[in-house]
């Protein structure tokens, strides 16, 4: 079987964020992000996935973070914004593509028998 971390797709979750950092861009960090997608997708998505997600970005090159300075208004703590490295956008690009191709045609979307 195939090793998860060897994958060279996007899980859905993994594009979600990819497609939220660029259209936030300077402020980009979990919580933002968090709102970012549900405000687009409907979904309402756990911190902690979203933090797993671009983690397992990060070590493949397609996103890069970096700490920033400490906010009083955090107490004290610093906010990790994240932008899409130029791997980042091959990837993003390529799989919308794949989607394209795979949807192009399709009138509709429903089984064939009920």
């Amino acid at each position: 079987m195939e090793n998860m971390r060897d994958r060279d797709y996007l899980s859905q979750l993994e594009l979600m964020v990819l497609l939220a950092i660029l259209r936030i861009r300077e402020n980009a960090y979990g919580m933002s992000l968090a709102r970012e997608i549900e405000q687009h997708s409907g979904r309402e998505l756990a911190l902690a996935s979203i933090y797993s997600a671009l983690e397992r970005l990060e070590e493949r090159g397609l996103v890069r973070s970096e700490r920033g300075a400490p906010t009083p208004e955090r107490g004290g703590k610093a906010r990790t914004p994240f932008d899409v490295t130029a791997a980042g956008l091959r990837a993003l690009r390529s799989a919308h593509a794949t989607f394209s191709r795979m949807s192009a045609g399709l009138k509709e979307l429903k089984p064939v028998a009920s």
